[in-house]
């Protein structure tokens, strides 16, 4: 048995738009030739041409960042103090391990409008199209039009949303971790404020995330790749990394297929 891997996290790239400009990514770089000095430290005396190479290291990178840069995980403590009616959320770091290794399915929703927020019945029916019922604890990643916008000017006003019956559609199966390769779960906050002025209805704001104030549950944002996923038959991993009461952490996402 053979094993493949396809990697579904963006680069880390602040020249590349995934973000609006208060929350870009920064990356500050140093040459093997600039950290010569910080190898003297660890061997006092030893000149520089006496290094190996006459070189440091190229290991200082220095970022500036927000835990919801680059391809992440969010915790129920992202969306409200609270979860499961009433019990405090859950930060990022106390998100359980068995969540962010399991099989999962790919809901193809690239053909719904900007903005569109998706229903249950629009999963329900996708999930009938694909002929996969949805088990407890499967991980759940929407295709939206915005994997195709990825680093484009329209990025961010791209791809269709989750609401809040059809997050609630996953999350009373047992869905506890989904994802996106969409800026955010719901849709694009440019197409919510329109239909707040519009209506004045303050609840369609952040719907698919406050969800989670009912049932706690996980998703990532700003996947990639999820075009060259099949319907289901694959293992996701995505072990977010352990930031001490993060909302959030990134994750290297990637989808395994044993062959």
């Amino acid at each position: 048995m053979s094993r493949r891997f396809l990697d579904l996290s963006i680069t880390l790239d602040p020249d590349v738009i995934t973000d609006p400009p208060f929350m870009r990514p920064s990356i500050t770089y140093q040459t093997h030739e600039e950290t010569v000095a910080e190898m003297q430290m660890f061997f006092p005396g030893l000149k520089a041409e006496e290094l190996p190479g006459g070189l440091g290291f190229a290991a200082s990178e220095k970022l500036t960042l927000t835990t919801h840069n680059g391809t992440h995980l969010d915790a129920p403590w992202h969306y409200h103090p609270t979860m499961d009616g009433g019990k405090p959320a859950i930060t990022i770091d106390e998100v359980p391990l068995d969540w962010c290794f399991r099989p999962g399915v790919k809901l193809d929703f690239r053909h719904f409008a900007d903005g569109y927020v998706a229903t249950a019945a629009d999963i329900e029916a996708e999930l009938a199209r694909i002929g996969y019922d949805v088990q407890p604890l499967d991980i759940v990643l929407v295709n939206t039009a915005a994997g195709a916008a990825l680093g484009g000017p329209d990025f961010l006003g791209s791809g269709c949303g989750i609401g809040y019956e059809a997050t609630m559609y996953l999350t009373t199966r047992g869905v506890r971790v989904t994802g996106t390769d969409a800026w955010s779960w719901d849709a694009p906050f440019a197409h919510t404020a329109r239909k707040v002025a519009e209506t004045g209805d303050t609840s369609l704001i952040w719907e698919g995330h406050k969800a989670g104030r009912d049932i706690g549950y996980c998703h990532m944002e700003k996947l990639t790749n999820l075009d060259q996923l099949p319907d289901y038959g694959f293992t996701v991993s995505c072990f977010p990394a352990k930031v001490k009461r993060g909302s959030a952490g990134w994750t290297r996402a990637v989808a395994i297929f044993e062959d």
